[in-house]
């Protein structure tokens, strides 16, 4: 017949009777089986059809009588039908994955129609290893196939595709009726298979499936589940609910994109350095640039309601850090960086992770605020600085951030540490000495004189250099009637410093003088210096 078919016209076989060459043989099922292929080749659906009827009657367990059955109904387009045989076919022969395929591709299009390519994207619908272990259980229990619903115009008509209402309560009831019918029939022929009884051996993974309830239909809309069961305290483990960064019980839990859940610090922490996923590594780009970290609230209350001692020692653990990290006085965070000066803007750009991470730590403990110092070759930072307080914090879409702060007060180091990377230090802070009498009224003297001199000083500049001042450091303060009313000196005098061409070693002597007209002679003396050797 195959020989026939390959070398005749097929106009041929349009023409002449299917008995013609194959005769009725009922007794053989090989032969019956060939003569239906070839009525499906010469599109006699219904003789296909019927033939096929007749294998799966004398061999049930046969998956090529359910094949040609399937064939012929998806001809007459019976596609509901057609489905259950091809599920017939993969749980009798679950390695056929043509078959698996086809299932797929009809599923696809009774459920999806709108979307006509998803079935291209399943190439490789499962594992050979576990599809066996997979389907069969799932066809005795409950996933089994829809009723044989018939169709009064299909005879002759056109090829039109369902189109299934995306509606929910549609999609329920279209999925009701598949699952519903024909559940007896199936499991009849898989127990009635010469195998079926023996024990079969399964990875563990597979054993945890079987025990699984698998529920006989997918709930309706609005259904609810009894809750009114408690789970025993005693069978939740507080191992379960740990963060594999920390290796302490999740605070703050979050979920990555990738399914992954960690504490909100923990995860902060590891995107600092890359913005993959801890565990699997999947790239968490888009997560961080939205920086919109919520909460796993299901995780959350399931650590209220069974962990709730081992939540609040977590809690307290936590607050004791924040305590500790909120001190001004002792284990400062330092940026180790530039000079800065009270009152004085100082814009930074922070890219390395220990720095995100302390500006971070900043700000979450509401004291916004950390030291500035100079880099020194032997101790790692200077003995003196200046306390910066952050107004504004810009964060780019990698990580990176653009920090607006501004100087607050001077300090003097005692000891340098540091903590997960970025240096700190115990400090105390600096505040002017104040004199009186015959002193102070000297010290009113020069403070008017020199803030005269460096007014003179800037108006002479060149109008391009005192652009670029004014855009950096902004305008000059107004004199203050009371110089000694800061306790770190006049306003005007450390924007004075900070534009003067001083080099930082020599800005870093003035920071540090306690004394206030000793920084007036200090900087009179700078001023007289860049006048003279100022071009005329």
């Amino acid at each position: 017949m195959r020989l026939l078919y390959l070398t005749w016209p097929s106009t041929y076989f349009n023409e002449v009777p299917c008995n013609c060459f194959c005769f009725p043989a009922p007794c053989k099922c090989s032969l019956i089986a060939q003569r239906a292929e070839l009525c499906t080749l010469m599109k006699n659906y219904q003789q296909a059809l019927h033939d096929a009827d007749i294998l799966c009657r004398n061999k049930p367990h046969w998956p090529a009588g359910h094949y040609v059955k399937a064939k012929a109904l998806s001809g007459l387009e019976r596609t509901e039908e057609a489905l259950k045989e091809f599920l017939y076919c993969v749980a009798l022969n679950p390695e056929w994955s043509s078959m698996k395929k086809e299932a797929q591709k009809i599923m696809c299009e009774m459920f999806f129609p709108a979307f006509e390519n998803v079935h291209d994207s399943l190439t490789a619908p499962f594992s050979s290893r576990t599809s066996h272990t997979r389907l069969k259980p799932a066809f005795l229990s409950s996933i089994n196939t829809q009723s044989a619903v018939e169709d009064n115009s299909v005879a002759g008509s056109s090829k039109v595709k369902q189109k299934v209402s995306t509606d929910s309560s549609v999609s329920h009831h279209v999925l009701d009726l598949y699952f519903e019918d024909n559940k007896k029939s199936l499991g009849a022929i898989l127990s009635s298979l010469p195998g079926v009884g023996l024990k079969r051996k399964l990875s563990s993974d597979m054993r945890d499936l079987q025990n699984l309830d698998v529920p006989n239909k997918i709930p309706k809309k609005g259904f609810t589940t009894d809750t009114s069961s408690e789970i025993p305290t005693t069978l939740v483990d507080a191992s379960d609910f740990e963060c594999s960064l920390c290796m302490r019980l999740f605070y703050e839990p979050v979920t990555t994109p990738c399914g992954h859940t960690f504490c909100l610090k923990c995860l902060e922490r590891c995107l600092d350095h890359n913005p993959l996923c801890p565990l699997c590594k999947e790239k968490l780009s888009e997560f961080l640039a939205s920086r919109t970290y919520k909460k796993t609230v299901l995780t959350e209350e399931l650590i209220v309601r069974y962990l709730p001692e081992e939540l609040s020692e977590r809690k307290k653990v936590y607050e004791e850090e924040m305590k500790e990290l909120s001190n001004l006085n002792k284990d400062v965070p330092i940026f180790v960086c530039t000079m800065a000066f009270p009152t004085i803007p100082c814009p930074l750009h922070v890219f390395e992770p220990r720095y995100r991470l302390m500006i971070r730590r900043c700000m979450e403990t509401g004291t916004k605020q950390f030291g500035m110092c100079l880099a020194d070759e032997l101790k790692g930072f200077a003995d003196h600085g200046c306390i910066l307080e952050i107004r504004d914090v810009k964060f780019f879409p990698d990580g990176r951030s653009v920090v607006d702060t501004v100087g607050v007060r001077r300090f003097r180091v005692l000891s340098h540490g540091q903590r997960d990377g970025y240096n700190t230090a115990n400090i105390e802070y600096l505040e002017d000495k104040k004199v009186e009498g015959p002193e102070y009224e000297e010290l009113v003297r020069l403070h008017d004189s020199v803030y005269d001199q460096a007014v003179a000083w800037f108006t002479s500049l060149k109008d391009n250099m005192k652009a670029q001042i004014l855009n950096h450091f902004g305008s000059m303060p107004g004199k203050e009637p009371e110089p000694q009313s800061n306790p770190s000196g006049p306003a005007w005098y450390w924007w004075l410093l900070a534009v003067l061409p001083l080099e930082n070693r020599a800005q870093l002597a003035i920071l540090a003088m306690t004394s206030l007209k000793d920084r007036l002679i200090a900087i009179r003396r700078v001023l007289i210096f860049v006048t003279r050797k100022r071009p005329r």
